[in-house]
């Protein structure tokens, strides 16, 4: 279920002060009720104090166990942010997820012009001056390639993809970030869309190549609880289901494709690799509406499949209607 989390007036109000006050070093933002909320604002040690220096006022604010976004102040010239998301492995499963999916939330509504990088860390070593130093290097080896190297690139690419027999589409989620989907996946999703197949699409993401594929299923799931057995219980999954039911106090039957994105408590899995679903989630929705065309009627977001019901997907397919009263007016007294 869509969380609808957004940058409260609060933070727009911090976050103006931020940009304005050069003495400001960083601007704390957390989730509360919702919204992202301003937590606190740490000033520069000094006037002459550099940003290595600075980042020693963080570690009081950097819990094992809980989720945290930083704006930090580190250029002097713009944009002269960076958005740090820093979820530890230790943090719960759910506030993993909210941290993660609402990153982008964040720079968005903010301003990306303001921000020169956006970082994800996983640890308070990361946001010290060793760790920026180690993240610094690291950039640079992953410099832009040149238009020569990046047309040679994709030659290759296409060269070994047509060696092993598998296709591959790239997904552009943002100027940094793409995302591959394996050609029957696409294919499996566009059945779905002509009302073909059998009415289930689950995807995955190998997280050795982060390519998005087809999870092998025979499966012709025609209830709830039937496609709650389907879904993996232990890892993560983008679940594509067309359900026909009719409303439960009678009247015509829907025809409709739920989309479930399901990402179960598991400490064997990497923090990388839970994170890449929720940051990878608006790209797939995308690519089944615009290439697919499927029209998702709900989406649900949930951690566990035993969360499915068949009465909660109602609820949402079939909401109540209230009855409204026509408003009287109070009689005045003696009347």
């Amino acid at each position: 279920m869509q969380s609808g989390i957004s940058v409260s007036q609060e933070l727009v109000s911090e976050f103006n002060t931020l940009l304005a006050d050069n003495s400001l070093f960083a601007l704390l933002v957390t989730i509360t009720a919702e919204s992202l909320t301003p937590l606190t604002k740490i000033h520069r040690s000094s006037s002459s104090s550099s940003f290595a220096s600075d980042l020693d006022q963080l570690t009081p604010y950097l819990k094992p166990d809980e989720a945290l976004y930083v704006l930090l102040r580190r250029y002097h010239d713009a944009p002269y942010l960076i958005a740090v998301t820093y979820v530890p492995d230790s943090a719960k499963v759910r506030q993993k997820m909210l941290f993660a999916s609402t990153r982008l939330t964040l720079a968005r509504e903010l301003g990306s012009e303001h921000f020169r990088e956006t970082i994800f860390t996983t640890t308070a070593k990361e946001l010290t001056a060793d760790g920026f130093d180690k993240h610094d290097k690291h950039a640079e080896l992953e410099a832009p390639l040149t238009e020569e190297e990046r047309t040679l690139g994709e030659v290759k690419k296409a060269e070994a993809e047509a060696g092993a027999g598998t296709g591959v589409r790239e997904i552009h989620l943002s100027k940094t970030m793409n995302m591959p989907l394996a050609t029957d996946a696409l294919a499996a999703l566009s059945e779905l869309g002509r009302e073909e197949g059998s009415g289930l699409v689950m995807l995955k993401i190998d997280p050795k190549t982060e390519i998005v594929e087809l999870v092998p299923d025979s499966s012709t799931p025609s209830t709830i609880p039937e496609l709650t057995k389907t879904i993996s219980a232990t890892e993560p999954r983008f679940t594509f289901f067309r359900y026909k039911t009719t409303p439960p106090k009678g009247g015509d039957e829907k025809n409709v494709v739920l989309f479930f994105y399901t990402c179960p408590a598991n400490n064997k899995m990497s923090i990388k690799f839970r994170m890449m679903y929720p940051l990878m989630k608006r790209a797939v929705l995308t690519v089944a509406s615009q290439e697919a065309g499927i029209q998702v009627e709900k989406k649900f977001e949930l951690e566990e499949t035993s969360e499915i019901t068949e009465e909660g997907v109602h609820e949402d397919l079939f909401p109540a209607t209230e009855t409204k009263t026509a408003f009287r007016r109070p009689k005045r007294p003696g009347r």
